[in-house]
């Protein structure tokens, strides 16, 4: 109960109260009682000066008869008040203001107070005891005769007085605690009531209701305090608006991102993990309340494991995860630090270079490839020509032979480089078009008759499928010619003789489709997928025998592609071949 700032605030109200009142009363009672022992004192001197000395003061001090009738004539004295006359030699006392004082006549040394009687003096010495006030004077009359005048004053009276006015003054302390409590519980919950009202707002928010407001009624500390309050909550509310926006957006950053990324503790528990690390590593579930990352990780590589890293105590680093599928991950990885720079984790980021590795692959084929033609030619050419350098020009037959070889051999460099030159220009869209709108039918007949030699040389079946309507492209004419004349050339080259080349063509949904099929040796499955890539042959030797530099495929599939069409192959090894070649149609003007 006292843990309450209410009953702090009662407490505190009532001691400063009672304390307060306590020092007031004590000091009122000791200045109310001296200032009645003052009053006693004053009125025996009052008496003595005014009454008592004035009326002895031409009577012989000897007559003692004469003494007590003078003393007796005094006005009645109040009667908390007696003065006697002691004789200065004998110290018996002669006369006393009461009638029927019991001292009279007797030794005033053995019933007085003997240190007032002994230091009398002419203007009193004065003595306390229990509830009298005890006061000396030594007299000298006119005839020179001296006497004690000893005056008493009875306090009894003063001290019920005084007792009444404490038992008032406390029974007033009381009441006034009372009205203190009161007031102070009053006053307490004007304070309280709204600091709990802060509280228990502060509590509804520290459980995430954080729509709570403070009824501000006044304008002191308390209603400062609830201002500021409703102030921090509309402000909480806004940063952890702004907050908890942020870390939207940071997740969805991190789960729609192409790379996996996954964060660990220093025990190897999981923070985060995005989509893309589960479904990159292909797992199926993760329980997210075991410390599960090492054993995770070290199936694909024990170097990225959290026991590695901190015993080599590195801060960060790579390194490569090969997948059963065989795809190819770069892990990169990094301490999770905190605002002090202390480690709290690991993160991790996985990236697919499979495409990659591929490409750099392809890339270092190319570079062989190219090597590889170019130095073919160069090593005949140059071995040629030493050879007619040794002597050889002087034989007309042999020289002739020679320079034809050489001839065909850089036509053959030529052609290579005339390729790479133009899939150069396509990689960099440098290539540009001499667009015009042709009738795909009449470009058809024209590349057959071009071939028609080669056809009639192997024997070669040619079946033509036209269309019965004209279909109308619009492209550059001379590469559309180059890319069919160029599979119609491969047809040849890879059917045996007397076999059998068609060529079909058709519209279909705004789209010509012009399809080129032989029976030859095909195309091994294997092989179909790669067939468009640069320098790819399916038998090199047989390729380089007939004269292919590897790259007319990839080239067609370049040009129909920048026409907004598409080229794709069918083979079966023993059977033959189909191409498709599907190119938009020209609706804009009929011919």
């Amino acid at each position: 109960m006292f843990k309450s700032i209410r009953y702090k605030i009662i407490v505190i109200y009532f001691l400063l109260v009672f304390i307060a009142m306590a020092i007031v009363g004590v000091f009122m009672i000791n200045q109310f009682k001296n200032l009645h022992i003052n009053t006693a004192t004053n009125t025996l001197n009052r008496i003595v000066d005014n009454i008592i000395k004035p009326q002895i003061s031409n009577i012989d001090f000897t007559k003692y008869d004469d003494l007590r009738y003078e003393i007796q004539k005094i006005p009645v004295l109040p009667g908390e008040y007696e003065l006697l006359m002691i004789d200065s030699n004998t110290y018996k006392v002669i006369a006393s203001t009461k009638s029927d004082s019991r001292l009279i006549g007797k030794d005033a040394l053995n019933n007085l107070n003997k240190e007032v009687i002994s230091n009398s003096f002419e203007n009193g010495y004065m003595k306390d005891e229990e509830n009298v006030k005890n006061i000396g004077y030594i007299y000298t009359n006119e005839k020179n005769q001296k006497i004690i005048i000893y005056g008493k004053a009875y306090l009894a009276n003063i001290y019920e007085v005084l007792d009444e006015s404490k038992k008032i003054f406390l029974q007033a302390i009381i009441m006034a605690l009372i009205v203190t409590v009161i007031l102070g519980f009053l006053i307490s919950k004007t304070i309280t009531n709204p600091i709990k009202d802060v509280t228990s707002k502060a509590s509804k928010m520290a459980k995430g209701d954080f729509d709570q407001k403070v009824d501000i009624k006044s304008d002191d500390e308390i209603g400062q305090l609830g201002k500021m309050f409703n102030y921090l909550t509309a402000r909480l509310k806004n940063t952890l608006e702004e907050i908890s926006s942020e870390k939207s957006k940071l997740n969805a950053i991190i789960n729609q991102m192409g790379d996996g990324l996954i964060a660990v503790d220093n025990e190897g528990y999981i923070i985060h993990v995005n989509p893309t690390f589960i479904e990159m590593l292909r797992i199926k579930e993760i329980d997210v309340t075991k410390p599960v990352y090492d054993d995770m990780v070290s199936k694909y590589n024990k170097n990225l494991t959290l026991k590695h890293i901190k015993n080599k105590n590195i801060s960060q680093g790579s390194g490569i995860i090969k997948l059963e599928n065989k795809d190819i991950l770069r892990a990169n990885f990094v301490y999770l630090k905190n605002e002090k720079e202390e480690v709290k984790g690991l993160i991790l980021v996985l990236q697919d270079i499979t495409e990659h590795e591929k490409l750099d692959t392809m890339r270092k084929e190319f570079v062989a490839n190219v090597s590889h033609e170019l130095k073919t030619p160069i090593t005949t050419i140059k071995s040629y020509t030493e050879t007619l350098l040794d002597g050889a020009v002087e034989d007309k037959e042999i020289c002739n032979s020679f320079l034809n070889v050489i001839d065909k051999e850089s036509d053959r460099m030529a052609r290579l480089v005339s390729d790479l030159l133009q899939l150069s220009r396509m990689d960099h869209k440098k290539n540009n078009f001499n667009s015009s709108r042709f009738d795909i039918d009449n470009l058809i007949k024209d590349i057959v008759n071009k071939l028609d030699i080669s056809f009639k040389e192997k024997n070669h079946i040619i079946k033509i499928g036209l269309c019965d309507k004209n279909i109308i492209i619009n492209g550059d004419k001379d590469r559309i010619e180059q890319v069919i004349q160029n599979i119609l050339t491969n047809a040849i080259k890879y059917t045996p003789d007397n076999g059998v080349v068609s060529i079909n063509i058709k519209e279909e949904d705004e789209q010509a489709i012009i399809s080129i099929k032989d029976n030859g040796i095909g195309i091994p499955k294997k092989d179909v997928s790669r067939i468009f890539e640069r320098f790819y042959r399916v038998d090199k030797a047989r390729s380089r025998d007939m004269g292919g530099t590897g790259l007319g495929l990839s080239i067609a599939k370049h040009i129909i592609e920048q026409h907004g069409g598409d080229i794709s192959v069918k083979s079966e090894v023993g059977k033959g071949t189909e191409f498709k070649i599907k190119l938009p149609v020209d609706k804009s003007v009929d011919i």
